[in-house]
């Protein structure tokens, strides 16, 4: 599968994960290596650097952009080999934080 191809069905998948998002398609002739998607939900985002395999080539700066953004909130590679785990990653990452229980004596 191309990485045109796989895009569209990713952002449908993604669009019915989490209802109400918003994802936006960014422009790499703009800031080139900026990851394709991201994706906002609730108050948390996301971006994803859409590949058709493990072995796509990767643009000057996409291992960087990508790394930066994961430490600010999350961002990785997905192609359909990796889609799973990258998506069960990114729910827990846009699930609330839970406060901390404190016991009462």
């Amino acid at each position: 599968m191309r990485e045109n191809g796989y895009q569209p069905k990713l952002i449908e998948k993604l669009e019915r994960m989490f209802p109400g998002c918003v994802i936006l398609k960014n422009d790499t002739s703009y800031l080139q290596g900026i990851p394709d998607l991201l994706v906002l939900y609730k108050n948390k985002w996301a971006m994803l650097e859409v590949k058709a395999s493990p072995t796509s080539p990767h643009q000057p700066n996409q291992d960087y952009y990508v790394d930066v953004l994961d430490i600010m909130s999350f961002s990785a590679f997905i192609y359909p080999e990796n889609e799973e785990e990258v998506l069960n990653d990114l729910q827990q990452a846009f699930e609330p934080r839970r406060t901390a229980r404190l016991s009462q004596r």
